[in-house]
């Protein structure tokens, strides 16, 4: 049976739970078709539901390998539930597409009729998520997850973006790893809800837990993020995880922090969007606009300062 290409049959066919209706959908918004856009608007009074549960860290710690632990977690829990996994990879710089694919480490639920896997490329957008990332959250909400895994691509310091998306954001760190220092060191701190140490039987995991306790001292929050250590290749420590999670969304539920949180993210992304169209349209305009190339080639000839040249620009392309 074909897929139907208009944004109202495929939007009641991923409602039903059509599995190859919400593959469909989310390549529409990954590749900025406007049957994407208009499926999306379609389908969103109907989200609000899932769990967004956003996974970060370096590369390498075994974020993919925890992911998988705890979807095998909060299946044996729920069985009846579905969930959904978004992984950012790097994106070929040839296709665009992700240069791993579905992650291995998932493999696992792959056969997993409840489990919807998707692998999207960041193409060249910072922040560690692809832009369309949360628009496949949202299609993965009306699809009927419950809980949606976002984990990215681990990239330092603009691994920050996904707190502007998830509901609670877990950080994954490895011992004796040089990444792990640079991420105490750039900020990456303030983000998480909860911290894990990966590969805890490692002989430099008591340093890094000490670390980690020394920052958190520094700052005085609501909610102090608590450091779980797991193996997740065994599968150890992920029930453990899994409750401080849960007490994570039970602080949020508390005096309206939880929509309060929410409504701040949808804000943000609302103009992180604008944004993002504001420059593709302004570069749009300079390379077909000879007048407005010249006003950066005067700001290269040191005659009009960045700031000025900016101004100029957006009120040639925007009021002018």
């Amino acid at each position: 049976m074909s897929l139907p290409t208009d944004a109202a049959t495929l939007g009641e066919r991923l409602v039903a739970g059509d599995r190859r209706a919400l593959a469909r959908a989310i390549s529409l918004v990954e590749n900025g078709d406007p049957v994407g856009h208009e499926l999306v608007g379609q389908l969103y009074g109907r989200t609000g539901a899932a769990r967004l549960l956003g996974i970060t860290g370096p590369p390498g710690v075994g974020k993919s390998s925890l992911v998988g632990a705890m979807v095998t977690h909060a299946r044996a829990e729920h069985p009846d539930d579905r969930m959904g996994i978004v992984s950012v990879d790097p994106s070929s710089p040839f296709t665009e597409g992700a240069l791993l694919g579905d992650r291995i480490r998932l493999t696992d639920h792959f056969l997993d009729r409840s489990v919807f896997i998707r692998s999207m490329g960041t193409r060249g957008h910072l922040g560690g998520l692809a832009e369309a990332s949360l628009q496949a959250a949202l299609l993965l909400d009306a699809w009927g997850a419950s809980e949606v895994f976002l984990e990215t691509v681990g990239v330092g310091q603009s691994e920050i973006e996904i707190a502007r998306i998830a509901d609670t954001i877990v950080l994954v760190l490895m011992p004796g790893s040089g990444d792990a220092v640079q991420a105490l060191k750039a900020g990456v701190m303030e983000i998480p809800d909860v911290i894990v140490i990966n590969k805890a039987d490692h002989p430099m995991a008591k340093t890094l837990r000490a670390q980690i306790r020394s920052i958190l001292t520094l700052e005085r929050r609501a909610w102090t993020p608590p450091i779980v250590e797991t193996e997740a290749v065994r599968g150890e420590g992920i029930d453990k995880l899994w409750d401080k999670i849960a007490e994570h969304r039970a602080f949020l539920a508390e005096e309206g922090r939880f929509e309060a949180r929410r409504r701040a993210n949808l804000e943000h992304e609302v103009f992180t969007l604008a944004s993002a169209r504001a420059m593709r349209r302004m570069r749009a305009r300079v390379e077909e606009d000879p007048r407005l190339r010249e006003l950066l080639d005067a700001m290269h000839r040191r005659e009009m300062d960045p700031l000025t040249c900016t101004m100029r620009l957006f009120e040639e392309v925007f009021h002018g």
